[in-house]
């Protein structure tokens, strides 16, 4: 059995439970916080697509040129407003009126792009990799997806990584523009070869290792620096892992490959251009402001670095009269990176689907702020996903409104061993299932820990390990929330927690248990629970109730401790019923108690 605790603190266990019949509590009185203490009304996004529910296409701004393909999918699902060079001033003021907005590397979705969509904004598609031009917190707060298109342009990104390493060994583009100056400078231009020279490849991801493929094809020893690479794969390639130190000393060229982070800003500047081989050759395909741009001239002039290709820059475009770009060992390209006609194409299309499916509720794999659940996992946990939102809509409905729900524990029960059982996911909906009913919060896969956090919410997941065949994932989850008053005594454990447990069945989830009775009823529509005296015509009795209010009955359980003693009854409906038709059941003599749950 393994556990972990993500968020925070325990209240004063109370227990006095009360019958109500009252609507959903508030947030005040569920989960004591101040709300004047908020920045703002917490972010409307839900897992699941809420203007599609209304019958209303959703509005997805496209700030960039896309490819026509990628368009075309966008319009049989969304209305696509296709508005290019906004300035910060009038992104911010079409972003409210929009639920999803598609850029490229140009357009800059800062703080107030998120403040200014007023919750709107659902998610936001980046039609490459890098994302350092989203302000990724600020998305997460305000619990909006972030994804990118990871895959579509890898070749072409490592293609002109290799066309820039081999124009530079011969000059090219120098020659060229020599040439058409009508000169002939054929000894000025003498360039170096690529065989048997040292490639270092810094950040070994798909673009590096397909660099890589290709380097080793032209008869380059290639290493590379990744301290997240596996071995086995850059062995496969035969390439070698390196330290960063070992990868600057030892290359030839370099060509890099790695994301814009706090940890890679200007990682190559004058302390690191000091420690390379006097002549080293530079490459650039990822991101301007890897590289200090000033010291790189100051290397160039140095004779530290020889040459340097470039096709991104700190600042993009570059300034007029800018000194790197008109030095002139430097080749410099308008980031054409991912510029091929069938590059282009390909991240149109793979940005449109991923915010199409985000936009539809689907969980995107190619997510970046929120945690990356491989799609085979997703397929997997579907339904299980379904039944810990509403365990968790279950669980703190049962919660009387004086309480302050603070501490949950989430008991999973799987045959797998613990490290083959993802339950991030899980746990994101439970805290989805557990805050929105009782606020006007919407939460997601995004936001789900942050907004759980903030509301002083501790949860901690505990497994316990069965014997038998792994072949589902889990055979049940267990939702306790404790130290809180129940307004269904019943629901109430031995232990003293409120708890409810659920299995999928045929797919379906279904509610197994509450406090200790066992019970089986689909959660489907609504539920209701009643503790009743265990004698015949209950179910009956109840049953023509809900009949004559013209509420129809989709299951129906009944657990019990024992014959003849007291048993919980739990029946799934399909709407709610009127106040009078509770208020009938509740008169029933043989009910002790018992409460409605809407799903």
């Amino acid at each position: 059995m393994a556990t972990s605790a993500p968020h925070a603190l325990r209240t004063p266990f109370l227990r006095n439970p009360t019958l109500s019949l009252s609507s959903k509590p508030t947030l005040s009185s569920v989960f004591p916080v101040s709300l004047s203490s908020r920045r703002r009304a917490a972010p409307r996004l839900v897992v699941v697509l809420s203007a599609a529910g209304l019958d209303a296409k959703p509005t997805v701004l496209v700030a960039e040129k896309l490819g026509e393909a990628g368009l075309d999918l966008l319009k049989e699902f969304a209305n696509v407003d296709c508005s290019y060079n906004l300035s910060p001033e009038e992104l911010c003021t079409k972003i409210s009126l929009c639920d999803a907005l598609i850029v490229r590397s140009g357009t800059k979705v800062s703080r107030e792009v998120f403040e200014s969509s007023g919750g709107r904004l659902k998610v936001v598609g980046r039609a490459g990799v890098g994302i350092d031009n989203v302000d990724l917190g600020a998305a997460t707060e305000f619990g909006c997806l972030v994804v990118n298109a990871p895959t579509a342009n890898t070749v072409a990104a490592a293609e002109h990584g290799i066309a820039l390493l081999t124009a530079m060994a011969r000059n090219v583009a120098q020659a060229d523009a020599s040439v058409k100056a009508g000169k002939w400078q054929r000894n000025k231009y003498v360039g170096v070869s690529l065989v048997g020279k040292t490639l270092a490849v810094m950040g070994f991801g798909k673009v590096g290792s397909e660099v890589a493929r290709r380097a080793k094809g032209l008869g380059m020893h290639v290493i590379a620096h990744d301290p997240y690479a596996p071995a086995d794969r850059a062995r496969a390639i035969g390439v070698e892992l390196v330290s960063f130190d070992e990868a600057l000393a030892s290359a030839d060229f370099i060509s890099l490959h790695m994301p814009l982070t706090p940890a890679t800003s200007k990682v190559l500047n004058d302390e690191t251009f000091a420690k390379m081989k006097k002549g080293v050759r530079i490459v650039n395909v990822a991101r301007g402001g890897v590289i200090d741009e000033d010291a790189l001239v100051r290397a160039l002039d140095g004779g530290i670095v020889a040459q340097a290709a470039l096709d991104v820059f700190t600042v993009e475009p570059p300034p007029q009269g800018n000194t790197l770009v008109l030095h002139e060992r430097v080749t410099a390209t308008p980031h054409l990176g991912a510029s091929t006609m069938e590059a282009q194409e390909g991240v149109a299309v793979e940005i449109a689907e991923a915010v199409v499916g985000a936009l539809k509720g689907e969980l995107a794999a190619t997510a970046v702020n929120a945690p990356m659940v491989p799609a085979e996992v997703l397929t997997e946990l579907k339904p299980y996903v379904v039944l810990a939102e509403k365990l968790g809509r279950l669980a703190v409905q049962l919660v009387a409104g004086g309480s302050g729900v603070k501490t949950v524990k989430v008991s999973y029960a799987s045959a797998r061993a613990p490290d083959d059982l993802d339950t991030r996911l899980l746990r994101a909906m439970i805290t989805k299932g557990l805050i929105e009913p009782i606020s006007d919060v919407f939460v997601n896969l995004v936001n789900a820990d942050f907004t759980a956090k903030q509301r002083g919410l501790r949860i901690t997941e505990e497994r316990t390990v069965l014997d038998g065949s792994p072949e589902s994932p889990l055979d049940s989850i267990q939702v306790q929330i404790a130290n809180v008053e129940s307004k269904f005594a019943s629901a109430i454990s031995e232990s003293g927690e409120i708890t409810v447990e659920g299995r999928v069945k045929d797919g379906v989830p279904h509610l197994t248990k509450v406090g200790s009775f066992e019970v089986d009823v689909s959660l489907e529509g609504s539920i209701i629970l009643c503790r009743q005296v265990d004698q015949p015509g209950m179910i009956g009795t109840v049953g023509s109730i809900l009949g004559e209010e013209n509420v129809n009955v989709s299951f129906m359980s009944v657990g019990r401790i024992a014959p003849r003693k007291q048993a919980v009854m739990a029946i799934g409906v399909d709407d709610q019923p009127s106040k009078p038709a509770l208020k009938r059941i509740g008169d029933v003599p043989a009910i002790e108690e018992f409460v409605f749950l809407k799903l």
